[in-house]
This record gives structure tokens, sequence and C-alpha cells, in this order.
């Protein structure tokens, strides 16, 4: 594992002018914004929600700071709470209808999955047309058919699985082909993870738009399952080697006690192996939380890196220089704290965390940003954004 940039920006045409981002934000001043929104939002059990959240991204857009302006986030949490509420009844009518049969679990998904890219599209449109930077308001200009086509193989796999289960007649005692369809329907979906998910980012970062540009992802497929193997492979060694570890104290632990036991007497003997057994619990408890702690950051830092790196326009590129070792020291960190304090740390990891990702970010300009700003409004008026530019006007938080 090293630091070095994998990919280098991708240049804008021209000599780029550069922009480094800043976070501005302070701990001590989100856990004032955090605490309120998370009692209100059990108070009211979940319904003050879309406020909270409007609440907690008019802070961290406002702290976030391009060339020393920062960004604006103008959403109505009444028309988010309309879209989440649409969401819950959908998700709640899915789960309903599988304790029926599994024939309705299977026409509930296909529901979902039916209306989950639309719903998809809809939030990307919502989150952009509210956010702004010196005034102007970002677009997503990407199309229904084009949200369908990027999130519908997501939904194959389940759709398989649920199919087949309902062709099965004893649900309670399923065949062994049912099994051996659903294992090979996972290592299939592992398989083309990071295909499917490049297919929804290259959606995503091909339709950002800011006055009169558009970006693109400029990356192919190989690049995506470069970085899931590195990340599996991390992940498949530290697990390895806490598994010997694991297995290496069981055993001295064992030999311990038989020796013990020969001479001290069976209760010594007996107290020794719940040793054994308690060392052998730990030491997989942290294997399990070593899977959680290196490889999440290796992948964050790395897939940053190479979303952003290669996302550019014509006239605007950007730089990520997220390494990972600041990144994994800062997750310990988090984490320790998180779980010292019960919870109350977590609003400052959250604000340090996101100053680390942010700052790790440069915007590189092949023209002036007054310059761009100037033509944008001198155009038809579209750049100046139309908040209410997706379906229903809502937002569903996808």
């Amino acid at each position: 594992m090293n630091d070095n940039d994998d990919w280098p920006a991708t240049q804008p045409e021209g000599a780029p002018q550069r922009l480094p981002l800043r976070f501005s934000g302070s701990g001590s001043e989100y856990f004032r914004i955090w605490i309120v929104n998370l009692l209100l939002t059990l108070a009211t059990l979940g319904l003050y929600y879309p406020w909270a959240k409007v609440r907690r991204l008019r802070y961290f857009h406002g702290n976030t700071l391009v060339g020393e302006h920062p960004f604006g986030f103008h959403a109505q949490p009444r028309k988010m709470l309309r879209g989440y509420l649409l969401v819950a009844l959908l998700l709640l009518l899915y789960s309903a209808a599988g304790h029926f049969s599994s024939l309705a679990g299977l026409a509930a998904f296909v529901i979902v999955a039916a209306v989950w890219p639309a719903l998809l599209k809809s939030s990307m449109q919502f989150r952009l047309a509210n956010t702004s930077w010196r005034g102007l308001r970002f677009r997503f200009r990407g199309t229904l058919a084009g949200a369908y086509a990027a999130w519908l193989p997501f939904f194959v796999p389940g759709l398989v699985i649920l199919a087949a289960l309902a062709a099965v007649p004893d649900q309670e005692h399923p065949p062994v082909w049912y099994g051996m369809t659903t294992l090979a329907v996972i290592a299939a979906f592992l398989a083309f993870a990071p295909w499917w998910w490049w297919r929804l980012k290259k959606y995503q970062h091909d339709h950002y738009a800011y006055a009169g540009e558009q970006t693109s992802l400029r990356t192919g497929v190989g690049s995506f399952y470069g970085v899931f193997a590195e990340t599996a492979g991390i992940g498949a060694a530290g697990v390895t080697v806490i598994v010997i570890a694991a297995v290496v104290l069981a055993l001295l632990a064992g030999v311990a006690s038989a020796f013990g036991g020969a001479a001290d007497g069976e209760e010594t003997r007996r107290g020794d192996l719940a040793l054994a057994a308690v060392i052998t619990i730990a030491v997989f408890a942290v294997a399990m939380l070593a899977v959680q702690l290196v490889p999440r950051p290796y992948f964050a830092a790395k897939m940053q890196n190479l979303l952003w790196s290669r996302t550019a326009s014509d006239a605007v590129a950007f730089e990520s220089r997220l390494r990972f070792w600041p990144l994994f020291g800062l997750t310990l960190k988090n984490w320790l704290l998180i779980v010292l304090t019960l919870g109350l740390y977590w609003p400052f990891a959250a604000v340090a965390t996101q100053r680390l990702k942010i700052e790790a970010l440069t915007l590189l300009l092949a023209i002036d940003p007054q310059q761009l700003i100037a033509q944008a409004r001198s155009g038809d008026g579209e750049a100046a954004g139309d908040a209410a530019g997706d379906l229903f006007g809502m937002d569903f938080g996808l």
C-alpha cells in the first residue's frame, strides 16, 4: 500500500488555473447542529429528518470553499419529506409483500426495480439544482434511459433469486438446485460488481453541469476492477494473518492447559481452556474489525482519486490526492473516540473526515472563473439553475 498517485489528473484544454478546495467547518460547531437534529428526529419519529438533512448539508456546503467562495444549498425540506415518504412507502410495501407469498414479493421487487432508476435521476437533479457556487446553480443532465441502463443490472441478481424461490414448491425445504443457483448468482454479482459500479459512476460523472461546462468520466472499467481487486486482496491478506495468529494462540493456550492440567488438576485445565476460547473469540473480533478498518479507507482513497482525477470537461478538471495512510490513521482515531464517547464524537469525526477528503481536491480551470460565470449569465438563463428540475420537484435521498 503506497500513497503514490496512480491516476494523474486529466488536464483541461489550455494552461490550467489551480483553485484548491478548503473546508472551514469545526467539530464543535457541527456538534450543536448534530445534537439538535438527532433529538428532534427522535422526538418526531423521523419526520424531522428532511429538516435535519437540510441543516447538515447547508453547514457542510457553506463551509466548503473553492477559491475562497463557498457552496450554497437551497433545498426546501417539505419537498424532501414528500420524496422520503414515497420511498418509505415503496419499501414498506415490498417488505409486507414478502410476508404473503414469494410471488407477491417478486411482484413488489419488480415494481421497486422499475421505479428506482427514475428516483435516482430525480435525486441527482434535485441535489444539483439546489447547489450553487458564486450564485450559479449546478445541473444534472442525465437522461431517464441512462438511469435505467445504469441501475437495472443491479436488480438482476435479486430478480433471479426471487424468481427461483417462487418456483420452489416447499420453501421450508428448498432443493439443492435452489442453493446452487443462489451461490452462482452471488458469485456472478461479485464478479460483475466493479462493472456495475463503473456504469453507475459514469452515468453520474458524465452529466454534472455548471455554467456552459458538462463533465465526463474519462476512464474505463478496467481501472475499477483494479481498485476492487486491490481492496479485496488487502482484506483477504489481513484476515489470513489474523486467523493464523488466532490458531497459533489457541494451540499455545491448549498446550499450556494440557501441561497445567497434569500438574495442577482438572479445574486449572478447564480455566486454561476457557481462556483459550476467550482469546480466540477476541482475535476473531479483531479480524472482523480489521476487515472494515483497512480496506474501507483504502477503497475510499483510491476511488476518490480515480473518479475525480478522471472527471473533466473542456475547460474544467479535478485533481485528487487523497492518501491512504492519513485516512487510515484518521479512521482508526475516529472509531476509537466514537466508542469511548458512546457516539458523541461522531460529529467531530464527520468534520475531520470531510476536511481530509475535501482538501485533497484541487479544481483546474482553463478559463478565468469570473469569465466562465459572466458567459453563463449572459446566456439564456439556463445556467442559473431550476430548483424544480426533477421528478415532482422532490428529493428521494438516494
